[in-house]
């Protein structure tokens, strides 16, 4: 593959090594919805944030009835990390983690793509289980909150939605469905409308889901319940505009939300105060996978938590291999 002519251009080979930070890291999350990046420098003992980048690619989007990704979708995803190789300038190849999920594992040609992507980027891509993934989204949460007992922990993606029970000594039940809010929007708003029928029916399908999972997690119990990435975080913030305490998704809150969607009846019109435009279309798949969440589990509230996979990749880098202190 050749580079779209539109990158910015980089320094040589030569020049990029002498600029490279032996204590810097970095991740990338390739995901169902959108694709990450988050490039970190070791500090006093902890990892303090150099760049942090994200651009919406729907890889999901672009899986077509026999489970491949079209060239469309391959082409969106390659461009992205394009644009995501001059930040990573400073970054040793051994020191960057590449990692794909649920819309990856899916792609029955995932591979045309992870080679176009390897000889792109200069490193391994991995396609990571959803076990894997529920791990280290569980690691990324839990280093950005004060240990406090036993947690719930969930992910909803675009492709997938990580379930994982954990304490402070590491996750102790992970799992990891294949329902997320790109592909549950292709699944039951394929017609663009908003109404009571299909959230009623994206809501059951979740909840079918669920029933293989309920009991053992119910058995081992939390203490609280913590959410991140894209649709939980968009949950908080447009309730936080109406009056809701900020980070906290609330099951009123969460009914009251899922009314003000229906009442907009279509998907492009959905515009909410704290909603950002790119999620407009996938909100209410998302509202819908949570909703089923909050009434399995018996949830009253879920508070945000701002740390996930690509936190957690880095954490898991430098467990594995620790850097030098600066």
């Amino acid at each position: 593959m050749t580079a779209p002519k539109d990158r910015p251009q980089t320094a040589n080979d030569d020049a990029m090594l002498q600029r490279q930070d032996p204590r810097q890291l970095a991740a990338i999350d390739l995901g169902s919805n959108s694709f990450h990046l988050l490039v970190a420098r070791y500090q006093d003992d902890r990892l303090q944030v150099v760049t942090r980048c994200g651009e919406k690619v729907q890889l999901a989007a672009g899986l077509d009835g026999r489970n491949h990704l079209d060239e469309a979708a391959i082409q969106r995803a390659l461009t992205c990390l394009d644009r995501f190789l001059p930040y990573l300038a400073g970054v040793a190849r051994d020191r960057l983690r590449v990692v794909g999920t649920s819309a990856l594992r899916t792609a029955l040609n995932r591979q045309s793509f992870v080679e176009r992507a390897e000889a792109l980027l200069g490193c391994r891509v991995e396609i990571i289980s959803g076990e894997e993934e529920a791990r280290l989204i569980y690691l990324g949460a839990s280093h950005t909150l004060a240990a406090n007992g036993r947690r719930l922990v969930v992910d909803i993606g675009g492709g997938s939605t990580e379930f994982i029970i954990g304490d402070p000594s590491g996750p102790l039940l992970l799992q990891s469905l294949d329902v997320g809010c790109v592909t549950h929007t292709r699944r039951h708003f394929s017609d663009g409308t908003v109404n009571e029928a299909n959230m009623r029916r994206a809501e059951a399908d979740v909840l079918a889901r669920l029933e293989a999972i309920e009991a053992n997690y119910r058995e081992l119990g939390w203490s609280e319940a913590l959410g991140s990435s894209g649709t939980i975080k968009a949950a908080a913030s447009v309730l936080a505009t109406s009056g809701g305490q900020p980070g906290i998704v609330t099951r009123s809150g969460l009914q009251t939300l899922r009314q003000r969607l229906i009442e907009c009846e279509r998907l492009d019109n959905v515009t909410l105060e704290g909603l950002k435009p790119d999620r407009s279309r996938i909100f209410p798949a998302g509202v819908a996978i949570l909703g089923a969440i909050f009434e399995t589990f018996e949830l009253t509230t879920m508070n945000y938590a701002d740390g996930a996979l690509r936190e957690g990749v880095l954490h898991d880098m430098l467990a594995c291999a620790p850097l030098q202190q600066a």
